[in-house]
């Protein structure tokens, strides 16, 4: 075939594709594309011939048909908010990106069966209120949930603040339907706590970060919405008393520990400074703080006193020094937007290097000690933000330049191979994973590569050979 017969034959698939999704279905205008081919950290940027927005599954897999046919290359795209670049093309490429937007139905609720059946292009928010409306929870949250889809957040297998007392996107699944490279489609929609036929297929999409097939539809498990809720800024003593302080509020409330925020001092005051109405509620300026929160959907449990005498029982034992207890609903929204904050602040601070680790919970805090003394062995006077999850060993390690030296920003952004390779060797010698929830996509391919052992890269490379020979699923991603 020559080079022009090849472009030709490409040329007929795309306009198939089009008459396929119809012209709501259908963008390759430079303006509207735009939005579409930058990252959410604007690191990366990229290009398509054309932005497919399909209607159904059904249109799904006829587009994805016919690019195997073709050998047309595809990005699948949520809401776009992955922070490792996976939902973005290259620049140069010549693919299409399909975007699952008009995807967003909720099809069924089951209030019985605890599951809600919904569409991939459905955000994340929308989800959560439809199961608010139903009397049940969905309890996966991150701060992106106005904006994120479902498919995109089963793909990186998003965790958020709930991860503790709930689990994470992959414990929150109990089926999927999913769209494979040559265009056929599996239902696997099983509402189902139970079903032990054969390999959990599931998991192969969850995670998967669409290099392997395209999430169209997911069951997803329901919880009894709280109907209480307890919340509380705590003054750690010291960092290394987080740990006992956890297991503590763990066992004294019944496991009704739905949140454990850590948050450093520098990390609060960059938020007071940069996102409005930010206030810290605490009289002195502890290094490190927890944000607590106990949830039940019993309207009677007496979480405020249970939550009272364990960190009573805590300030006896040296665990903390200082508190404030949320006394209504409003006290306790400020409480988390403190934490909320966090993250808006760092972006409008222009940015770092971002770890997104974890550690064995028990391992958090001695990480944090020797992370932070590693890096300032190196470079004294880097600003470090840690700050995260620390009921399910997920921190936020993020790097700043020194305090007032914005003009060194680019310098120090040039060094973030190396100061990777000293936070993640750091997490490989504890036994613990370079990507906790944000998945690998494009900036983490080659952190991957040089941190797994040799037999799960081979594994992982004959599961994308066997269901994507061509390779046209999300190319360059992941592997």
């Amino acid at each position: 075939m020559t080079l022009a017969t090849a472009s030709s034959a490409i040329d007929d698939a795309l306009a198939r594709i089009r008459e396929i999704v119809g012209p709501k279905g259908w963008i390759d205008d430079a303006k509207t594309m735009a939005p579409h081919l930058l990252d959410e950290r604007k690191m990366f940027t990229g290009t398509a011939r054309a932005i497919v927005r399909p209607a159904s599954t059904e249109e799904v897999a006829a587009v994805v048909s016919v690019c195997a046919e073709a050998g047309i290359p595809i990005v699948p795209q949520g809401g776009n908010t992955s922070l490792v670049g996976g939902s973005v093309p290259d620049e140069g490429w010549d693919g299409i990106l399909l975007s699952l937007g008009r995807m967003n139905r909720i099809r069924a609720i089951d209030p019985l069966n605890h599951t809600i059946t919904v569409e991939a292009g459905c955000i994340l928010a929308a989800i959560q209120d439809a199961a608010d409306e139903a009397d049940r929870l969905f309890p996966l949250s991150l701060g992106a949930e106005g904006t994120c889809q479902i498919g995109g957040n089963l793909s990186t297998n998003a965790g958020g603040t709930g991860v503790l007392r709930y689990g994470n996107a992959r414990e929150l699944t109990l089926g999927i339907e999913a769209v494979l490279p040559d265009g056929q489609v599996w239902n696997g929609l099983k509402g189902l706590r139970k079903d032990n036929t054969g390999y959990d297929l599931k998991q192969l999409f969850i995670g998967g970060e669409g290099t392997l097939g395209i999430i169209t539809a997911a069951v997803l498990k329901l919880f009894p919405k709280p109907k209480t809720r307890a919340t509380a800024l705590v003054a750690l003593a010291e960092i290394d008393k987080a740990g006992a302080l956890l297991s503590r509020m763990r066992a004294a409330t019944g496991d009704q520990v739905t949140g454990f925020e850590l948050m450093p001092r520098n990390a609060i005051e960059l938020a007071i400074r940069h996102v409005p109405d930010t206030v810290d509620p605490l009289t002195e300026p502890y290094e490190f703080c927890c944000l607590i929160e106990l949830t039940s959907a019993d309207p009677e449990a007496r979480l405020g006193e249970a939550l009272e005498g364990a960190l009573g029982a805590a300030f006896e034992e040296g665990e903390i020094t200082d508190a404030v207890i949320a006394a209504s609903e409003d006290q306790a929204d400020r409480l988390w937007f403190i934490r909320e904050a966090i993250p808006i602040a760092q972006k409008v601070e222009g940015g770092g290097i971002k770890h997104d680790i974890s550690v064995p919970v028990s391992q958090v805090t001695a990480f944090i000690r020797e992370a932070t003394k590693r890096i300032h062995a190196d470079s004294p006077d880097i600003r470090i933000f840690a700050f995260g999850h620390l009921g399910d060993g997920n921190v936020h390690y993020n790097l700043c330049w020194p305090d007032g030296q914005r003009d060194q920003r680019e310098a120090f952004l040039a060094r973030w191979e190396h100061f990777n390779r000293i936070v993640h060797d750091l997490v490989t010698e504890m036994g613990g994973s370079i990507s906790a929830e944000h998945g690998i996509g494009r900036l983490k391919k080659d952190e991957l590569a040089h941190y797994a052992a040799p037999v799960e890269l081979e594994m992982m490379r004959k599961i994308k050979a066997a269901l994507d020979p061509q390779g046209l699923m999300n190319p360059g991603r992941v592997l």
